[in-house]
Parts: structure tokens; C-alpha cells; sequence
């Protein structure tokens, strides 16, 4: 494969050293195999705090097109695995049982106001699809990528059939590795195989609303999911992710109102998002300490400050089309703000400018926002710019509203 032959998008100016070292990267991925051998991402992990994954589950049933399948029951954490089909990735939702577990994961978010304040709720990671699992991860190590060792897996409580490597020191995700022939289906080597009854009421409740509303013809499957990180990794965390995955860099755009930018990665296998979504990384322009100089918001950097690197948020089709006279993302929207889920903002965006987005309150149960992403016609591209600026302020209202809120119960 060739990993440099796509176009490149956007209006942000890269370092040097930056344009320097992707196709050096890229080259060396294709040349040794890597790029062929890591396909699609198979599942993304998620953690919520003690007592919140029956909530949480049922959430994502009606705002998603995922389904309940089965809980895997360990001795620390009750582990949901949530599909659509073999054709998009899992939502694995892990539950710890005691809320005085302490990890590597909750470590994460506790030296962070916010983040401390809901210490298991955190996006993990992703994990992908591989054709020879020990020749992808020795040819990881040989490029010094460090993995946990079988029994550090273990004590996690993380599936036996996967590598994984350790938190990124960017994005503090992980990214993981199992070997899976296309036709078979996923099945996560961990702990004992249940149906979870409150899991399972919620998630029949929430679907029969869902059908009910007809929004479960109208999302569609994960788009891409945005990252956030700090203004000075914006490009280290790009490289990164490339290394550890086929993604290529497909561009980034400077969103100047907001103080920073919006830089997308996309798998080199799949056109399709839906398959594999793209990755995203949202950063500021300038660290916290200039803001006072420079005059402009800085939500993207108040974020990180606050909640620490990590996912911001989750990102799902619409189908193009209308509902009852309406667009259909303003029909999904309304639909589920009559089911008491919270949006930041009214849907942005028109039909001549190509798309139209919103972003959904914070998760209570996950801290995760929800977007909707509805695109008209042959539109390519995943936001405008101005589009962008308008989420990036409402998001930021928010989190101002909740550290302050974390602050006065502190």
C-alpha cells in the first residue's frame, strides 16, 4: 500500500520537522507490512463509574444504533459488549464492581479538576483488526512502542487475546492489537458470559422508544471520534497514532475564533467511515499561559486543562433525507430532546453549505459528548469551518459551567 497517495486537506501550516518525519513514518509502515496487516478499528473501550453502565447502555440504545449483547463477568469489572453488526466496530462499556479500585486508567483522570470528580469514566481506546498479531507487535516493539505484558493484561481485566499498547503519553488512550480472520466473529477472551437483566430491561426499553420514534432508521453508524490534547502534542499525537494504526493524515484546518485546530486521520483500507471511523485530533493554537496575550478563547486547551487528553466526543451519521417535513438530523434531535437528553446547541450548518451537526450534552455516565453529523448529497468532508467554531464555543460553555460546579463542591 501506498500511504502518501492521498490528497492532503485543510489550511493549518505543519512544523517542518512535522513534514519531515510523516512520509519518513508512512514509508516505513508501508515498507515493512504494517500498513497492510492493521486493518479496521474492531472495537472501542469505554469505563463509567460504579453503578452507571445500566444508564449508560440505555442511553446509547436510544441516541445509537448499538445493541446489548452480552456482559462478561470478571472478578473486578462487569465488561458490556454493545454491536450493530460485523461491519462497524464494538462499544465495550467496563464497569468496575468496587468503587476503591484503583488503576492505571483512573490514575488518568485524577490529577485532573474535572476528571477527578468522575474517576472511571473515560474513553480507553480502540482496538484493531490484525492478520499476524505477533508480527505486528514485534515489529511495534522494534520501533520502541511498549505493549503490557500478559499478566499486566490480566491483573486489568482486559481480554487475554489482545496486545495492547500502554497509554499513549499524548492522548493517554491505548490502542490495541487481535488477530481475527474477516469471516469470524468477534468473541472477547475475558470472564463469564451473561445476560445482565437491568442491562438488558433498559436496552429493550430504550429500543422499542427508538423504533417507536423511527430514529433507528436514521442513525447511522460512528463517523469519527475527536480527541483533544494539548496545544504543544497536536503533531506528535498525529505521528503517533499513524504509527500505531493504518491510518494516513488526511488534513487539518485552523480554526482561528476558537484558538486552534481540527487535524483528521483516516484508515487507509476503508473509504467508509462507518467501517472504520475517522480519527480525529482537536488542539489549541497556543498553551493556556499566552491566552491573556493573544485575546481569544481557548476552549479546546481549558478542556485538556480540566479533563485531562482524551476522547471529547462521538460522532454519528444521519441519513440524508427528511422526516415528517423536517431534515432528518432536526428530527432526530427534537425526537430525542423529548426524551430529556440535552443538545448544546441548536443543529448548525445548511443544506447549501453541504452538512449539518450538533453536539449533545456530556454524558453524566461516560463524560462523552454525542455529535449527530447529517451530510447532503455528495458532500466530502466531515465539517466547515464555521460549523466548527460554533461547537467548539458551546462545548466550551459547558465545561466552564462544570468546573465551576467542581470547584465549588471541592
Amino acid at each position: 500500500m501506498n500511504s502518501l497517495q492521498h490528497q492532503r486537506h485543510g489550511d493549518k501550516v505543519n512544523s517542518p520537522w512535522f513534514e519531515e518525519f510523516l512520509p519518513k513514518l508512512l514509508e516505513d509502515r508501508d515498507r515493512i507490512g504494517l500498513t497492510d496487516m492493521v486493518h479496521e478499528i474492531d472495537a472501542m473501550m469505554i469505563t463509567v463509574e460504579p453503578g452507571c453502565s445500566v444508564a449508560y447502555i440505555s442511553e446509547l440504545a436510544l441516541m445509537t444504533p448499538y445493541h446489548y449483547l452480552v456482559t462478561l463477568e470478571s472478578e473486578s469489572h462487569w465488561t458490556h459488549v454493545l454491536r450493530i453488526d460485523m461491519n462497524s466496530p464494538d462499544v465495550i462499556v467496563r464497569e468496575v464492581r468496587d468503587p476503591n479500585t484503583h488503576g492505571i486508567f483512573r490514575s488518568l483522570n485524577e490529577v485532573y479538576p474535572i476528571g477527578a470528580h468522575k474517576p472511571n469514566s473515560r474513553y480507553m481506546g480502540e482496538i484493531f483488526r490484525v492478520t499476524n498479531q505477533h508480527e505486528v507487535v514485534e515489529l511495534q516493539k522494534a520501533r520502541e512502542i511498549r505493549f503490557f505484558n500478559q499478566d499486566q493484561i490480566r491483573k486489568l481485566e482486559l481480554p487475554g487475546n489482545m496486545s495492547i499498547v500502554k497509554p499513549s503519553p499524548y492522548t493517554h488512550n491505548i490502542v490495541g492489537y487481535w488477530e481475527r480472520p474477516v469471516g469470524d466473529i468477534r468473541i472477547y477472551a475475558l470472564g463469564v458470559s451473561v445476560i445482565h437483566e437491568d442491562v438488558n430491561r433498559g436496552y429493550l426499553e430504550a429500543k422499542e422508544t427508538q423504533a417507536k420514534l423511527g430514529l433507528d432508521k436514521l442513525i447511522l453508524p460512528i463517523d469519527h471520534l475527536a480527541t483533544r490534547i494539548y496545544s504543544q502534542n497536536r503533531e506528535v499525537a498525529i505521528l503517533e497514532y499513524l504509527t500505531l494504526s493504518s491510518y494516513y493524515y488526511w488534513g487539518s484546518y485552523d480554526i482561528a475564533s476558537q484558538s486552534s485546530s481540527t487535524n483528521v486521520t483516516k484508515s487507509a483500507h476503508y473509504n467508509n467511515e462507518q467501517k472504520s471511523p475517522a480519527k480525529v485530533f482537536t488542539a489549541a493554537n497556543h498553551p493556556y499561559f499566552v491566552n491573556h496575550l493573544v485575546g481569544l478563547p481557548s476552549p479546546t486547551e481549558n478542556f485538556v486543562r480540566n479533563y485531562g487528553p482524551r476522547l471529547h466526543h462521538i460522532a454519528l451519521g444521519v441519513a440524508d433525507g427528511e422526516t415528517n417535513g423536517q431534515i432528518n438530523i432536526d428530527y432526530v434531535v427534537d425526537a430525542i430532546r423529548e426524551k430529556g437528553k440535552d443538545f448544546l446547541l441548536d443543529v448548525i450548518g445548511s443544506r447549501e453549505e453541504g452538512l449539518k451537526q450538533i453536539f449533545s450534552s456530556a454524558s453524566e455516565h461516560s463524560s462523552l459528548i454525542i455529535e449527530y453529523v447529517q451530510r447532503f448529497g455528495d458532500f466530502d468532508g466531515f465539517f466547515t469551518k464555521q460549523n466548527v467554531a460554533e461547537l467548539t464555543e458551546a462545548a466550551g460553555v459547558e465545561e466552564n459551567l462544570r468546573l465551576l460546579q467542581a470547584e465549588s463542591s471541592s
